[in-house]
């Protein structure tokens, strides 16, 4: 772990006064906008990345095919790398399949660029039009009224960052498992899930795929902007620290909000830290 790493993750312990790490402290606006509650479906923004997690994607983005929202707009967008030709296939497959209320949005990166994280988070939330900006991991899938239910709870919040209390979880799936086989259940087709195989996990705080931020103050924060490392390009996929250092710099842990529908598939061997694509790390 790098000097510049090791001092990043203790601030965001709050080791460190915010003012003292950042230089100053973002103007984040605490009072919703007047285009916080508009007069129209609320728009929702869902972001994720994918490394040779293909085969999850797929669900992910059939979830939305199979279950899309009746009372709000979605923007799904989806950080790659062109030279992942698994990833590609899937979005191609994708791209003519957008149901009514959704919108695609595949976005290219670099290697180094998608590795971090923080570099596509970023720049989503300084472009994004949307009234909520939810980054995900394209590990979660939005079933049977996860949407609609995410829009009505987040058009009554004034809060700047919210998390879904509860979600449910597979087991820790083993690579042979019937759900990561890309034949059989195909890894460009519409695939579903059985909610009976998911279990209750509950959350204390905005992590991983769980950080849904309002509009206007992603467009004014970004994410984690004011923190150099967290732009900088990687050699490997990193694991995400910045969603401490987000909670750290809009000084809050993110207020927790119901959202049925929601689910996560667990895998044991993590494809995205394949080096050669001969040996795998497990967790």
């Amino acid at each position: 772990m790098g000097l510049q790493e090791t001092f990043w993750r203790l601030a965001a312990t709050g080791l460190f006064p915010r003012r003292w790490a950042l230089g100053s402290l973002p103007n984040i606006p605490t009072a919703p906008t007047s285009d916080s509650r508009p007069d129209r479906p609320l728009h929702i923004e869902i972001v994720s990345h994918c490394w040779r997690y293909h085969r999850l994607l797929s669900y992910q983005l059939s979830s939305l095919v199979l279950h899309p929202p009746k009372g709000c707009r979605v923007t799904m967008t989806v950080f790659h790398t062109p030279s992942d030709q698994g990833t590609v296939r899937t979005l191609e497959h994708f791209s003519s399949r957008a149901p009514p209320g959704v919108e695609w949005s595949w976005r290219p990166l670099s290697p180094g660029e998608l590795f971090r994280r923080g570099i596509g988070r970023n720049r989503a939330a300084l472009a994004t039009s949307a009234d909520w900006i939810w980054f995900s991991d394209c590990d979660v899938i939005f079933h049977e009224g996860a949407l609609d239910a995410a829009a009505e709870v987040l058009a009554e919040q004034d809060a700047i960052l919210c998390f879904p209390r509860t979600h449910g979880v597979t087991e820790l799936l083993d690579p042979e498992h019937a759900w990561l086989q890309p034949e059989g259940n195909g890894e460009d087709q519409i695939v579903d899930v059985d909610p009976d195989a998911f279990v209750p996990e509950i959350r204390q705080k905005a992590v991983g795929g769980f950080q849904i931020v309002r509009g206007d103050v992603a467009r004014a924060v970004g994410y984690c902007r004011s923190i150099p490392l967290y732009q900088k390009p990687a050699v490997r996929w990193r694991k995400t620290y910045e969603d401490r250092a987000l909670r750290w710099i809009l000084g809050t842990q993110g207020t927790p909000v119901e959202i049925p529908g929601l689910y996560r598939i667990r895998h044991r061997v993590k494809g995205r830290k394949t080096g050669s694509g001969q040996t795998f790390r497990v967790r």
